[in-house]
This record gives structure tokens, sequence and C-alpha cells, in this order.
């Protein structure tokens, strides 16, 4: 009979076909010597540790199911090289784009800047009042009429990017192949220098990988206008923390949004805390997975007989 391990982390009830059953592993302890035997292991909220030990210790693992969009710390726990590995792709797709939303808004209104005022009990008259656009040399404070490159065009920014269109926004994305999706247009990296000049908002959404890494970095911030911000869902490893307050702090781009960072927790040390014109959420985009028990049934179905999994990671 096929084992499932499940995480202790979430509820999930996938359907079950006959010949598998599935068992309840602590997250934050090692995986008990009486399930080391399990076929397949789903990872939602795990320690690096943990998945570290359960590479270690599962001899007969052939699958592990990860339910977050980005499985990089799956990739890095060891895991031998025939054991499949899928992804939580498409899960978090409507909760990490009501996030960025909320973040774009909030930098589009100075929110951060207003409820900093509100804590000094002060009327904020510089942000109210009559206000000036980018096209008319103010700042971004609106998202109609804005400029938005979504870096990172996947299924995360396709749920997004109409969101952004309701409220008036001209969405561009940028993926390994140009063309069309999702019906936006979509550039490369190579053509991304000549479309930050007129950027209001860069978005980023890009996963952790060799190439990505710091990919929005002093150069990128150089380019953008002095009224751009930059958001960041994607993983923290893809932006230079350094650069980006350089950039801040010397005026060159107006602010920031962030959720994911190179080191989490953010340390108190960081000097991104300090900085004013900097939003951060602690990588509290996704939340929750929504939709995993369907992804679950469907795998472990398809696991059984043998058949092609959805998600599957390339390793």
């Amino acid at each position: 009979m096929t084992t499932v391990l499940l995480p202790s982390s979430i509820a999930l009830s996938p359907t079950l076909p006959d010949g598998v059953r599935t068992a309840t592993y602590d997250v934050d302890q090692p995986v008990p010597d009486d399930l080391l035997d399990a076929e397949a292991l789903v990872a939602w909220g795990n320690s690096t540790a943990q998945l570290a030990d359960a590479a270690r210790r599962m001899g007969r693992l052939c699958w592990v199911q990860t339910l977050a969009a980005g499985p990089d710390a799956v990739l890095t726990a060891g895991f031998a090289p025939h054991v499949e590995i899928t992804s939580g792709r498409g899960l978090h797709d409507g909760p990490v784009a009501e996030h960025t939303l909320a973040l774009v808004l909030a930098a589009a209104r100075r929110l951060p800047e207003l409820v900093r005022a509100q804590d000094q009990h002060r009327w904020a008259a510089e942000l109210g009042g009559m206000q000036r656009l980018p096209h008319e040399g103010g700042e971004f404070r609106s998202l109609s009429g804005a400029r938005v490159l979504i870096w990172g065009f996947g299924s995360i920014a396709a749920r997004l990017a109409p969101l952004l269109t309701v409220l008036g926004a001209q969405v561009v994305g940028v993926a390994s192949r140009a063309g069309e999706r999702a019906g936006y247009p979509v550039i490369t990296p190579a053509e991304v220098p000549q479309a930050l000049p007129g950027t209001d908002v860069l978005i980023g959404i890009l996963p952790a990988t060799h190439a990505t890494r710091r990919a929005l970095d002093a150069a990128v911030f150089a380019r953008l206008p002095r009224h751009a911000w930059v958001v960041n869902v994607g993983r923290g490893s893809t932006l230079d923390e350094e650069a980006l307050l350089a950039a801040i702090a010397g005026g060159r781009i107006a602010g920031a949004a962030l959720d994911v960072f190179e080191t989490e927790p953010l340390p108190p040390s960081s000097p991104l805390w300090d900085e004013p014109r900097v939003l951060i959420t602690p990588h509290a985009a996704g939340g929750r997975p929504v939709g995993a028990d369907t992804l679950l049934t469907d795998n472990i179905a398809a696991f059984e007989r043998g058949e092609p999994l959805r998600n599957v990671v390339r390793r």
C-alpha cells in the first residue's frame, strides 16, 4: 500500500484511490521511524532542517509535493535525484495577487507615511489636497494611467494584471520568451533596460534561481524614473536590498513595498525597518494554498497510476 505523508501545518483531505493511505507528520519534528518507508511527502511550512532530515532518512521516497508556489526550500533539502518534486504553482495566485495589489495601492496612496503621521497625531497636509501625477511632473499617486512592469509573468501575474487594468494601469510583463500572455504584452529580460525609464511601478514576482539572483539591482534602479516604486513579492534573493536602500535614500526612486527578504525573518538590525519610504510585510502574500486538496487528489491518483504529475519542477 502506498503511503502519503501529510503535514500537520494544514488540514488536508484529498480523495484517495484504492491502495493509498495517508498519515500526518509534525512539520516541526523529524519524520517518525514508523513513517520513514512512505513513498510520498507533502510539505507546507517545514523548516529547512526538517526537510533535510527527511531527505537523508526516507529511503523509499519517490515524490515530494510542496504546497508552496516556489519549490526552493525543497530543492535545497538534498532529496535524491530520482525523487520527483512538484510545486504548489497556482494555489497562491489569488492571495498573492490581492496582497500585491494592496502593496501597490498603499504605495500610490502613501499609506506608510500617513500611518506614521497618524502615530504622531500630525495632519500630513503635504500628502493630501491637490496632487500632480507623474506625467505632470508629480509623484506616482494613482493607478489610473500608471505604467506597471511585472517581472516574472506567470500564473500569479496573470491573476494580478486584470486587477491593475480595472484601475486604469497599463501592464507589461517580463518573461523568458516575448509575446503575449493572458492578453498582455510580454518582453524578455534583455528588453527590460529600455522599458524601465517609462515605468511607474516595477513588480517582482521572480522565483529563486541562479539566473534571477539579485536581478533587481542597482542598474535596474538607476534606469527607473525618480517617482517609481519597487514592489517585490517573489523571493528575497531576487532583489539587492543594499542597492535598493541606496536608491531610495539618494532619491533615485520613490520607495519600495517588500513582502520577501534575503534573510527571513528580517533581522531587527536591518536598515530597511527605519526607511520611511519602505513598506514591510512578513512574507504574508501567500498565506494559504487555495485548492490544495484538488491538486493532491489529482497528483496522488496520477502517482498511483504511474502517469505524469501536475507542476513537476525541473531539477
